[in-house]
């Protein structure tokens, strides 16, 4: 029985010139593929670069609606009489970082002049002050420098603020230049200005960088955001301060 012969058709020719083609395109649309995988990828990640998982995000949410909600109840509390008569002038240090904190605490501590943990400014002790003090309470300590700690930061941290450009004190000019209008003309004229919350208190502190300080050894800070009364770190440690700024200058 004789077999049929199949039908056989030639393949149709196609150019080598189209072949590269479409070599070449599918090359550059596999390309394409990868980098949008990367970017989708870079995307999740965080500063540290390691990707952070969907109950990551939720977990971070949630500890950040909590510090607002804290924040809310403090500022609902009756406010101690936090300084006494005989100080006008409290040092501030930031000493907790932004991981579980709402942009509402950030804001106020950028407001302050804290924008990094360990850094610190001198203000004046008024109820503007107290009541922004209350509502980042966990993340700050703060309490009544002495004149011998005022002027070893000065001395010892201090820049100044020019042009947004952090300088150092190394010239009485700057000085002068900036604030001799006010009557201040060198470092000595700043410490005294601080330590006494003079008139123009506030245009030095404005002139002033905010202090970077040190990471304290030995102890002086455990990480706790209780009060300092209650055995933590944060809030109002007094004349205690100063252990604290012996530590970190």
């Amino acid at each position: 029985m004789a077999i049929a012969e199949e039908d056989t058709k030639p393949l149709a020719y196609i150019p080598e010139i189209i072949l590269k083609k479409r070599k070449v395109n599918e090359a550059a649309a596999l390309r394409r593929k990868e980098q949008l995988e990367l970017r989708k990828l870079s995307s999740k990640k965080n500063k540290d670069g390691f990707i952070k998982l969907p109950e990551e995000f939720v977990r971070e949410y949630r500890a950040r609606e909590l510090d607002l909600v804290k924040m809310k109840h403090r500022t609902k509390r009756k406010r101690p009489a936090m300084v006494p008569s005989k100080s006008k002038l409290i040092f501030i240090i930031r000493i907790q970082g932004k991981n579980d904190m709402h942009p509402k605490t950030r804001k106020i501590l950028y407001n302050l002049g804290l924008s990094r943990i360990f850094s610190a400014v001198f203000a004046k002790a008024n109820e503007s002050i107290l009541g922004k003090l209350q509502r980042v309470e966990p993340y700050v300590t703060y309490g009544y420098p002495n004149l011998r700690n005022v002027r070893e930061l000065v001395y010892k941290k201090g820049f100044a603020k020019i042009d947004k450009q952090r300088v150092p004190l190394t010239d009485n000019n700057i000085i002068e230049q900036a604030l001799g209008k006010h009557g201040i003309l060198c470092m000595e004229d700043i410490v005294h200005e601080i330590a006494n919350v003079g008139p123009h208190f506030k245009e030095v502190i404005s002139f002033l960088w905010p202090f970077e300080l040190e990471k304290p050894g030995g102890g002086g800070l455990q990480g706790k955001k209780s009060l300092y009364k209650d055995g933590g770190d944060a809030g109002n440690r007094e004349d205690d301060i100063n252990d604290l700024i012996n530590e970190m200058n």
